[in-house]
């Protein structure tokens, strides 16, 4: 044992499990912990300009590949301020750690107006949280942190919380700290296996469906190899895109969307969808179909979707034990490349083709490198991105997944940024949505991210004012914004700034040399409106 502070116990402590990057802001409640920070010099601390920005960069750098994100904040409003990011990384089953703090111990519960309080404050994050623990003696810490790091490391990947009062983070005690974990994902039980091969072995026609699981559980060489094996189309969720190459003919899209001729025509002509790392929320697309269900959390299996086998276990192992099962009873199909790649160009048919999204979505794919990771924000171009942008890697295309979230999607790229450096990082904005977090292009500028972020601006909410026009007999209320000079902005906070008037051709020109220069860069490419890439309108 040795003798430390609580705020030293925790600081070495997250160093042991993994933690390189700190995505915080400092507060009263936290000063032990950053003074036990500033004497752990393998961890990296970046600064945001709110807390919203913490939890969104922590789920970016962990999405993208930089291991457990994690954010710091203060009590009360800081971690309220957190929540929307907390609850993105929710939906998108991201494995994120929020470290909090807390009033003074003597007080929690008390409701004595306390700097910071709120009576309650571990219940009021849970509904967005798999784990939960307040730590009151820094004895304590590096278990619970071992706790909270076996939670975010098994089963199904979801953010993980801990708070801890200043007293606890300021009191001196002998602490043994601990090392890290390794932890197994659960293998399925032979018996699913089993059925599992009987039903795929036995469909004439299968389905994969591939999900974010897919991506978490780093099952997409396994995934795809299945399909090979099965000659079985692929759909994927957004948050599965990458899961199988959009090179590879097998690879058939993402969403409906309008004019699809796949979920019009073609999709009551398989009689078995096989759902890997999915909750299958979209089931109203299928046709009574008999679907096999691999998911890491038993509770996901049937959750949507009634006519379900399911399979409980890690999809890597699984879908491996599957394919060697399905070798050991039936031979390879023979190659449907041709039908395939008929059915996809057929799906992709002009009449799904929208402008101007659909040229501003191609010359931004064309600029940037295969491994490049685009951040699909809640705007124009990232809802016809979920299609039309292929992804040829996994954790390259990350979206806000059903938490559909303005203000996401640059925070969320810095993160990312910061788990992979040497990759080009590409953020689609829309004017409202960037404006909820256009205070962190400070925090890019301070710490060297060197994020794109393409601002698409038609100076409104544009999803709501195109609808309420078409809905509403040409009325609009409410969806008008106004907007700063960005290219003046982005001067005042030390970015590169350049505005594209030119359409496509300029936007993939300015993308690509800002992918080249080392700084943030912040493209505004104004527009006007643009028309619903799924409805008629």
């Amino acid at each position: 044992m040795t003798k430390m502070t609580g705020g030293e116990a925790l600081a070495k402590s997250l160093y042991r499990e993994g933690v390189r990057v700190i995505f915080g802001l400092p507060g009263v409640q936290l000063y032990h912990l950053l003074d036990g920070l500033a004497k752990e010099p393998g961890i990296r601390f970046i600064n945001t300009r709110h807390e919203q920005a913490t939890t969104y960069m922590a789920d970016g750098y962990s999405r993208a590949g930089g291991g457990i994100g994690t954010a710091l904040v203060v009590p009360g409003p800081g971690l309220q301020n957190a929540s929307a990011g907390i609850g993105t990384a929710y939906s998108a089953s991201s494995p994120i750690l929020v470290v909090s703090g807390q009033i003074e111990r003597d007080h929690i519960g008390l409701e004595r107006g306390m700097l910071h309080e709120i009576k309650g404050q571990i219940e009021t994050i849970k509904p967005i949280t798999k784990h939960q623990k307040l730590i009151l003696d820094p004895v304590e810490i590096p278990e619970a942190v071992h706790e909270a790091f076996e939670q975010l490391q098994t089963g199904r990947p979801r953010p993980v919380h801990i708070e801890i009062p200043p007293e606890t983070l300021s009191d001196t005690a002998d602490i043994e700290l601990l090392e890290a974990g390794k932890y197994e994902r659960p293998a399925a039980s032979k018996e699913s296996i089993s059925r599992g091969i009987d039903l795929i072995s036995n469909a004439k026609n299968p389905l994969i469906w591939a999900g974010g699981g897919v991506i978490s559980g780093e099952a997409s060489k396994e995934l795809t190899s299945l399909a090979e094996f099965l000659q079985a189309p692929v759909i994927a969720t957004g948050e599965g895109r990458g899961a199988i190459s959009d090179r590879s003919y097998l690879s058939i899209g993402s969403f409906r969307f309008k004019n699809d001729t796949f979920f019009e025509n073609k999709i009551q002509d398989y009689d078995l969808v096989v759902a890997v790392g999915t909750r299958l929320l979209n089931n109203q697309q299928l046709t009574g179909q008999k679907v096999l269900q691999i998911d890491i959390d038993d509770e996901e299996i049937g959750r949507n979707y009634d006519n379900t086998e399911g399979i409980n276990g890690d999809a890597k192992k699984t879908l491996t034990e599957i394919l060697n099962g399905l070798k050991s009873v039936m031979p390879p199909r023979e190659s449907r490349e041709e039908e395939l790649t008929k059915i996809k160009a057929e799906r992709f048919n002009p009449g799904t083709v929208i402008e101007p999204q659909e040229s501003f979505t191609k010359v931004i794919r064309s600029v940037m490198p295969d491994d490049g990771i685009f951040i699909s924000g809640m705007t124009q171009i990232g809802y016809y991105s979920r299609n039309k942008f292929e992804v040829y890697e996994p954790r390259t295309y990350i979206t806000s997944s059903y938490y559909g979230n303005l203000g996401y999607a640059y925070p969320t790229a810095l993160g990312a940024k910061v788990a992979q450096p040497d990759k080009a990082v590409v953020a689609v904005c829309g004017d409202g949505g960037f404006m909820f977090n256009v205070q962190e292009l400070a925090t890019a500028a301070k710490h060297h991210i060197n994020v794109v972020a393409v601002v698409f601006n038609d100076s409104a909410y544009g999803n709501v004012m195109r609808d309420q026009v078409n809905m509403f007999d040409g009325r609009e209320y409410g969806a008008e914004v106004h907007n700063p000079d960005f290219m003046k902005l982005a001067e005042a906070f030390g970015v590169r700034g350049v505005r594209v008037e030119g359409g496509a051709p300029e936007l993939g020109k300015a993308v690509q040399e800002s992918l080249s220069i080392e700084a943030p860069t912040l493209i505004e490419v104004p527009v006007g409106p643009m028309p619903n890439p799924f409805r008629d309108y």
